[in-house]
């Protein structure tokens, strides 16, 4: 198993992580062996990814929005039982820290649409929005206000800013990930369709050097390294639903997969509530995440 080699003049992407908010809810959600009832405290990381040559500015997700509570009722009502926030820097108290504001931002690509990765969208009114093309199922319902029972904001994907990555998009295979798509076209930062956790979950793989370094985001594929070292399994049960992934199975196809990209050299692997890279305090923006 192996990655595209790469180029002569290869471009790559300078990646940088953010904090944007924490998380506080019991293990037992995510691991099948946790104890009952233990507590974790998550970091909701987003990550800047700065392109060598054309200078592009890419956000993968937002992390929480501190007015978390602004959220559409039904979606505070389900959150309230099972989360507790701490949100002491948002996503845009993190990249001020290095200069930038949301309209420097050119291109904002969540993993996913759960509070925790979509943040508040209105303040990057000049970034174009990229998404799983899967992600308008989640929308079959309308959107509240209009629909007030649904968990998902007008205001969250700005109409004529967006783009849904769909079977119109080119796909191909790579490494162990049968669909990823070359965002920018030079082999720089593929954004690879991710399935399990919700509809359009998607993770990103983006070169961190011209000679062959890889930086993998796996966005909630895996909530807990445990998963991916395979220490333990997913756990069963999640309050209100079936599962915390939609689709047990194809979450569990997807964290063995993200297992196989551990394995080839020089790949590392970041996920998006990574409490040990978190705690390793290791590049965050405006420092840069060090190549392997």
């Amino acid at each position: 198993m192996s990655l595209p080699p790469p180029s002569e003049n290869q471009p790559y992407c300078m990646v940088s992580t953010l904090e944007s908010g924490h998380i506080h809810c019991k293990v037992d959600l995510f691991l099948d062996d946790a104890p009952l009832d233990t507590q974790v405290h998550l970091p909701c990381l987003s990550f800047l990814l700065q392109h060598s040559v054309n200078k592009k500015r890419l956000l993968f997700d937002l992390g929480v929005r501190k007015d978390w509570e602004e959220f559409p009722p039904k979606l505070v009502e389900s959150l309230k039982p099972v989360f507790t926030m701490d949100i002491p820097q948002d996503i845009v108290d993190s990249l001020a820290k290095g200069g930038l504001a949301p309209r420097d931002i050119d291109i904002v690509c969540p993993s996913h649409i759960h509070f925790d990765h979509i943040g508040y969208t209105p303040p990057f009114s000049e970034s174009h929005f990229v998404v799983g093309g899967e992600t308008k199922k989640l929308f079959e319902q309308g959107f509240w206000p209009d629909n007030p029972d649904s968990y998902y904001s007008s205001e969250l994907l700005p109409a004529g800013r967006t783009t849904y990555l769909g079977d119109d998009a080119k796909w191909e295979s790579i490494g162990p990930f049968p669909k990823a798509h070359d965002f920018y076209g030079d082999g720089s930062l593929y954004i690879v369709d991710a399935p399990g956790h919700v509809w359009g979950h998607v993770n990103l793989l983006a070169r961190t050097s011209a000679d062959g370094a890889w930086v993998y985001l796996a966005g909630d594929t895996a909530h807990h390294w445990n998963l991916v070292t395979g220490k333990s399994a997913v756990a069963c049960m999640h309050p209100g639903e079936a599962t915390v992934h939609l689709h047990k199975e194809l979450a569990e196809e997807m964290i063995g997969r993200v297992k196989e990209v551990t394995k080839i050299p020089r790949v590392r692997v970041l996920l998006a509530h990574d409490k040990p890279w978190y705690d390793g305090g290791k590049g965050f923006f405006p420092a840069q995440i060090e190549s392997l």
